[in-house]
């Protein structure tokens, strides 16, 4: 069984079609639909580019593994739970383990949703994008509701597949989910990674104002492989991520620096008087806490290496 391709513009739709590379969060090179080259084929890189066919075929091929996992569950043989499993196990890599799938398979239908619903998280927090995500993949699987974004997909150029340029931030929304919380929510959460950066002083309202596209143009502009279009799509919130983070691994490494010249002072004070020279007790907390912040900062600029010149530019 196949993904149809009202399923792949459904999971196009959520995923993001990108015709430039970029790195992701982790600081992977991706391109198309959350292409890279641990999948195989086509090696992203800085500075290419991609057509729109190139990144529906692409999806097709990366899919195809996917579809092998789910499957091997013996849960899903109509069109609309199995395409909605697919983008499930896309997004997660987790059919195999699930425990709605196990639900599901078992016939207890309300328990399988429920299930499926806490799968919201990433990084120990709730994240908007996955509670929409969660909530359409279950209209889907559930329902059979694919969406309005792919109501009209039947071909490599309908679709969710039409308005691929830049950026896809649009999603498809059951008919009875309303969308626009949801998106207050997704532009809030933006809007603080703006705030923490320093690009932005206006209201955290979820409101996409010219305020706010001016500050993530302003952001997308100091980052070349993004396309300056004021629109936060995957690449342009991978890059958000990472900036944030590489500014809070940053004040982590400090504190960090802090606490261990702190505990090599309180040595200072409480251990007896040493000779001096390596069997001194302070002089060898002193150098291991030295190069072990050496490691730390080499791998913190080495990870962030891009975040960091461009925030260092800025001061």
């Amino acid at each position: 069984m196949r993904t149809s391709d009202r399923g792949r513009a459904f999971i196009a739709a959520h995923e993001g079609i990108v015709l430039r590379a970029y790195r992701d969060v982790a600081g992977v090179w991706t391109i198309g639909v959350g292409h890279t080259a641990r999948a195989g084929g086509l090696k992203p890189a800085a500075g290419m580019t991609i057509t729109t066919a190139q990144a529906e075929a692409l999806l097709k091929a990366d899919l195809a593994r996917f579809e092998a996992r789910v499957a091997r569950t013996g849960a899903f043989r109509a069109q609309g739970p199995f395409d909605g499993a697919v983008s499930f196990d896309f997004n997660t890599g987790r059919i195999h383990n699930a425990s709605w799938v196990a639900h599901y398979r078992a016939g207890l239908f309300a328990r399988a949703e429920t299930a499926l619903m806490r799968w919201v998280k990433a990084g120990g927090r709730t994240w908007p994008g996955l509670k929409r995500r969660r909530t359409a993949e279950a209209a889907l699987i559930f329902r059979g509701r694919y969406g309005p974004a792919t109501d009209n997909a039947a071909g490599s150029q309908t679709g969710a597949w039409e308005a691929g340029g830049g950026e896809q931030a649009g999603s498809p929304e059951p008919p009875d989910v309303p969308s626009r919380s949801r998106e207050r929510e997704e532009v809030c959460a933006y809007q603080r990674q703006l705030r923490r950066l320093g690009l932005y002083g206006g209201a955290l309202d979820g409101l996409a104002g010219a305020q706010t596209r001016a500050a993530v143009r302003t952001f997308q502009r100091a980052h070349p492989h993004l396309n300056e279009d004021g629109i936060v799509g995957p690449a342009t919130r991978a890059a958000l991520t990472r900036a944030v983070n590489a500014l809070k691994e940053a004040g982590h490494a400090g504190g960090a620096a802090l606490v261990a010249a702190g505990g090599a002072a309180a040595l200072a004070d409480t251990a007896p008087v040493a000779g001096g020279g390596w069997s001194d007790p302070l002089v060898v907390v002193t150098c291991v806490g030295f190069v072990v912040l050496m490691i730390a900062g080499a791998a913190l600029v080495w990870r962030y290496r891009e975040e960091l010149r461009l925030l260092a530019a800025r001061l």
